[in-house]
């Protein structure tokens, strides 16, 4: 990689001070340059098609959409899009949807800058790149039985605080059927309480408070 063709880079960040590091950082780099920034999803679709950067690094969170339906919007248009997202929490559960979803990397804002770049010249020679520690957290809970979508609506009313009885008429449903609900989701979670349980499946990704 010489000067003359620099790795373009697209940012999609909404905080101002993490996007400024990020720009410092990658136009640090001989290799490297950052064509254009963008502060929101919307904006981060628009500037890839306008762009066609090589490598687009994107914030897991945004605030009109999540990093995840940006990346895919962007491949169902390029699927050829190189995206690396970034996050603030190691959540298992969005780790793996990410990836899933066609993630060709996934860092943490907390790791140095060095890992960052380096992250960026794999992905951009074609490899996929999930940080050690990142992976050993996806392994901790392989094999973990997954939340049914039915439990994940129960779990985001208990989240916010409503009762088993407000919980069965918002969602049409007995209130026996809440208790059986909250009951399967504390033993996959292996919480002892509601309360651990909206602990464990918040910094694990299945739900945002």
């Amino acid at each position: 990689m010489t000067t003359d063709h620099p790795i373009r880079v697209l940012s999609v960040d909404d905080h101002p001070l993490l996007s400024e590091g990020i720009a410092a950082m990658i136009n640090n780099e001989p290799d490297m340059k950052l064509v254009a920034t963008a502060s929101s999803g919307k904006e981060g679709i628009l500037k890839h098609r306008e762009i066609k950067p090589d490598i687009t690094l994107m914030d897991l969170r945004l605030p009109d959409l999540s990093g995840i339906d940006v990346m895919l919007a962007i491949q169902a248009e390029c699927p050829d899009a190189r995206i690396i997202l970034l996050t603030m929490f190691a959540g298992d559960v969005e780790i793996q949807r990410a990836l899933q979803a066609g993630a060709q990397g996934y860092l943490l804002k907390s790791m140095p800058p060095e890992q960052m770049v380096d992250t960026i010249r794999q992905v951009y020679a074609g490899k996929r790149r999930v940080p050690p520690e990142i992976a050993a957290h996806l392994a901790e809970h392989r094999g973990d039985e997954q939340l049914t979508s039915r439990e994940l609506d129960v779990l985001r009313h208990v989240a916010g605080g409503n009762r088993n009885r407000d919980i069965a008429k918002t969602l049409f449903i007995s209130e026996e059927t809440v208790k059986v609900h909250v009951k399967h989701i504390m033993e996959k979670l292996g919480a002892t309480d509601r309360t651990h349980a909206i602990a464990i499946a918040t910094r694990r990704g299945f739900i945002r408070l």
